[in-house]
């Protein structure tokens, strides 16, 4: 009896590894040009499921890495964005939609923010078997159907404003004998993908990735100029994210700050075509260019954009 639930058990690690193994991204949009800088600033946890208490924290992470996997952006640590809050003293996300422009003379290093809520995260398991318990993993009969909905937002760094919006999801089913979990498991563990939920967890983010790389791919990438000498363009950006010889930008001036009277929150601002560059040399932190076309001199912190 016991060497028949020992091969059963082995037989489901393995096909668990098989699951686990298939490529995550083969659905998303690939990006072209330079990657965009982004940043995922956290999830809250509104499932109602209190014994996670790090839930929101591990779904960040998670989703973190897995953008990082894509290869399609460039991912701002939370500790880099944090300094940056630190310093514009946004204490909390009800804050962060008025004041995400830097106020302090310091810009986000992000163009783009994720975050959201995770709004349902439940399974359900159906048949008379309680299960066998082994070092804290339970091994059952029955089936079972786990569920997870994250809402995910992108924000734009400069006015707080929420780009898009949307709803994912992620689905899975196990029968036969089945792994379940105890006690406050953390989403990244090894132990918590092996079950349904788990699944249903990867499903998500894999979903997420998806929606994010789809959305990101209608916005204009932008950077900033660091400084111009002698009719060379230093730019922020190099091969790390995607600069390569021969790219052509565009530089505009931003003028005054729009702000609405009613909400505090800044609107954007107007801006004037200054010159027109292409890339000759590329480092992995920035880039130089060379002036095409100019309407007037180019200074620090212009804007850069990919038109």
């Amino acid at each position: 009896m016991w060497n028949r639930f020992k091969e059963g058990l082995i037989f489901l690690c393995l096909s668990v590894c098989v699951v686990l193994c298939i490529p995550q991204y083969a659905g998303a949009k690939s990006l072209s040009g330079p990657k965009k800088t982004i940043a995922v600033v956290g999830f809250e946890n509104s499932s109602g499921i209190s014994s996670y208490v790090k839930m929101g924290d591990d779904f960040t992470a998670q989703l973190n890495d897995a953008l990082i996997q894509s290869g399609q952006f460039m991912v701002v640590s939370r500790t880099e964005l944090d300094k940056v809050f630190a310093e514009q003293d946004l204490a909390s996300s009800e804050r962060m939609a008025k004041s995400l422009a830097a106020k302090k003379g310091k810009a986000l290093p992000a163009q783009i923010l994720i975050t959201g809520k995770i709004t349902e995260f439940e399974e359900e398991s159906k048949g008379g078997s309680q299960g066998i318990s082994i070092h804290g993993v339970t091994l059952g009969g029955s089936k079972s159907t786990a569920h997870i909905g994250v809402i995910v937002q992108i924000i734009d760094s400069t006015t707080g404003q929420i780009v898009d919006s949307r709803r994912v999801e992620g689905k899975a089913n196990a029968s036969g004998f089945n792994i379940g979990y105890s006690g406050s498991w953390s989403i990244g563990s090894s132990s918590f993908k092996k079950t349904p939920l788990g699944k249903a967890t990867q499903i998500a983010i894999d979903n997420a990735v998806e929606y994010i790389s789809s959305q990101l791919a209608q916005l204009p990438w932008q950077g900033r100029v660091v400084m111009e000498k002698n009719g060379t363009v230093y730019v922020n950006a190099g091969s790390d994210a995607g600069i390569q010889p021969g790219m052509e930008f565009t530089v505009y001036r931003e003028g005054e700050s729009l702000i609405d009277p009613e909400t505090g929150m800044e609107l954007g601002a107007e801006k004037s075509k200054v010159a027109e560059i292409v890339i000759k040399e590329v480092e992995p932190k920035f880039s130089k260019a060379s002036i095409v076309n100019a309407t007037g001199e180019i200074e620090k912190a212009d804007l850069v954009l990919a038109d």
